[in-house]
């Protein structure tokens, strides 16, 4: 853990981070490490302890067993494509953008998308809080991540701003579906257990 002053984590932000403009700006003092390094660095940088800890959280939740399944080497390679899917998808959306993007939460989207297709029964415990009313529920799964995706996606397309790249979960979770879907065709896989995760 590294503390920095509040000019050098901004200029830490904008070198590391991804700011789609820089990729398409035509400043030849920007080297091609500056313009493309940052989709993937962006990926390991968050902005503060909730949102990492958010972020690996629903990482544990639905990667553990893709993990498994996959093996550590190829579950790596896949997370970091799902994370560039994520990133090229918020660049692709957002051009001219110079807020920079930082965060797991696309790569963790892909993992998630995949899930929904290798473990469609599974389920979810769930807390669930209505006014003053707080239970667990078990939900299944792809209930509980088309919810999800159905809540990215009306964000994404109804111009909600604020801090969020929802354009991002939205790619990162559609990549993720097509590797699962791609995945099962070609290893005529066919779920044998029913994984049960909290949330």
């Amino acid at each position: 853990m590294v503390q920095m002053s509040n000019y050098e984590e901004n200029l830490f932000i904008y070198q590391y981070g991804l700011v789609a403009k820089k990729i398409f700006v035509d400043n030849p003092a920007l080297t091609l490490t500056d313009r493309y390094l940052p989709i993937l660095s962006s990926m390991f940088i968050h902005g503060g302890f909730l949102h990492i800890l958010g972020n690996m959280y629903f990482l544990f939740i639905f990667g553990k067993n893709m993990e498994g399944k996959l093996g550590h080497l190829k579950y790596l390679f896949i997370y970091i494509m799902f994370g560039f899917a994520a990133a090229l998808t918020q660049i692709v959306m957002f051009p001219d953008s110079v807020i920079p993007m930082v965060g797991a939460s696309g790569a963790v989207a892909g993992v998630m998308g995949a899930y929904l297709i290798f473990y469609p029964r599974a389920k979810v415990k769930t807390l669930v809080i209505i006014i003053i009313f707080i239970t667990i529920v078990d939900i299944p799964a792809v209930i509980f991540l088309l919810l999800w995706f159905g809540f990215q996606f009306l964000n994404g397309t109804g111009g909600v701003g604020g801090n969020v790249a929802w354009w991002a979960h939205i790619g990162g979770f559609i990549v993720g579906l097509m590797y699962a879907v791609y995945f099962v065709r070609k290893n005529d896989y066919i779920e044998t257990k029913e994984p049960y995760r909290y949330n």
